[in-house]
């Protein structure tokens, strides 16, 4: 079977390239693992996914925006980072930017839902999109005239250039013989929603507690009770973390109020429970013979700066512009010099945040008194420097 460009994995990088590219002429393979059921109807995997102006908008002109329900679409207003016991905080106020508020907060399943119904419009509207479910990569290789790809099935297929999408530990990528470099921080974070007493009124947290680190991200008040309601994110050594997604709820409720020092009152638990072991990578190389990464198989990012998913669609901005201009004048899709340009362009964008927040995770999860000194100091000198304040609220916004 013959394409112009074979996708490798169908979560939301995958499936948000696919609708990028459908309906200029290409023909396009996308090959996932996962049943098709499970694509179109993406079960809760407690991971909220902090939005900037920017990727908001990208997902507005894929047609994802409009078929998340409106109640599910929260606005991050400000951002509030802490250290330790003290209830100081440096806070990256909206002010700060251009919008009333400085990001949104979208569940991933639903983000993952509303790009597979884009790609089932694509397919409906310009059968461009051929979508191989239950199906995996088993084999990779390129030339100078075309990707080969062979499927775990023993079904061949080739096309002009093939694209990565399959996650941070890639087997694409590494079939393509691309190595990473892995950071793996032997801590897990256990994600889930609750509900709580006290308002967050739309402001994120991140606090580097001593011997773990919280987060909350805030979700709009539960549409039927009118509940308070948060993503909650809790970094623990990963020992820690397996006892605390199995403990009966009503203790875990006590748990958590408990490690949030009962700044949010009562704390009760509303979904389920999710752990993820955290691993930071970043790859060699983004391309190449014929070959290029996307979405997580481009940076693994630790959540700690949010810009995961984000960096996803920039990936497919930039490639997708990239396919489409060579496209368009009759040039290879997959040139070295457009895929290095590719490459450039998005390096410049994450290697530098990358490096920071592999910094800034190591000095604020260490807890020696230096450490915690070092720590405080520097949340007090950024939170009296308004323009480190507002290069912070742009990263956040995405420039939007």
């Amino acid at each position: 079977m013959d394409y112009d460009l074979i996708i490798s994995g169908a979560g939301p990088a995958g499936l948000c390239l696919a609708r990028a590219l459908s309906g200029h002429g290409l023909r396009l393979a996308v090959v996932e693992q996962q049943p098709l059921a499970a694509l179109e109807d993406p079960a809760f995997d407690g991971r909220e996914i902090a939005l900037t102006q920017h990727s908001a908008q990208l997902m507005r002109t894929l047609g994802l925006w409009e078929r998340i329900e409106p109640h599910a679409l929260s606005p991050l207003r400000d951002a509030r980072v802490m250290n330790g016991p003290s209830p100081f905080a440096m806070v990256i106020d909206h002010a700060l930017g251009k919008r009333s508020e400085l990001g949104w907060l979208v569940s991933n399943h639903l983000i993952r839902r509303a790009a597979f119904e884009c790609v089932q419009q694509s397919r409906q509207e310009h059968a461009d999109i051929t979508l191989m479910a239950s199906e995996s990569v088993s084999g990779v290789r390129t030339d100078a005239e075309a990707a080969h790809v062979t499927l775990a099935s023993g079904v061949l297929l080739k096309a002009r250039m093939l694209v990565a999408a399959d996650s941070r530990f890639s087997t694409t990528r590494r079939a393509m013989g691309i190595a990473a470099d892995l950071h793996d921080f032997g801590r897990s974070m256990l994600v889930c929603c609750m509900t709580h007493d006290e308002p967050h009124h739309h402001a994120a947290w991140e606090w580097f507690g001593y011997g773990q680190t919280l987060a909350l991200l805030p979700m709009n008040d539960d549409p039927a009770t009118g509940e308070h309601r948060s993503s909650v994110v809790l970094t623990l050594p990963s020992q820690d973390i397996d006892p605390l997604v199995t403990l009966e709820p009503a203790t875990f409720n006590q748990e958590m109020a408990r490690r949030f020092d009962q700044r949010l009152g009562r704390m009760t638990l509303a979904s389920t429970r999710h752990a993820y072991p955290l691993v930071a990578v970043y790859p060699r190389r983004l391309v190449g013979q014929r070959f290029a990464c996307v979405g997580d198989a481009a940076v693994g990012m630790h959540p700690v700066t949010a810009h995961g998913f984000n960096f996803g669609l920039l990936s497919i901005d930039n490639l997708a512009g990239t396919v489409r201009a060579a496209h368009a004048r009759g040039a290879d899709i997959a040139a070295p010099d457009g895929l290095a340009r590719y490459e450039q362009t998005q390096r410049r964008a994450t290697l530098p945040l990358y490096l920071a927040t592999q910094l800034v995770t190591q000095l604020y999860t260490r807890d020696n008194p230096p450490a915690r000194a070092l720590r405080t100091l520097a949340l007090h000198v950024g939170e009296r420097f308004t323009p480190f304040k507002r290069l912070i609220a742009a990263s956040l916004t995405g420039g939007g």
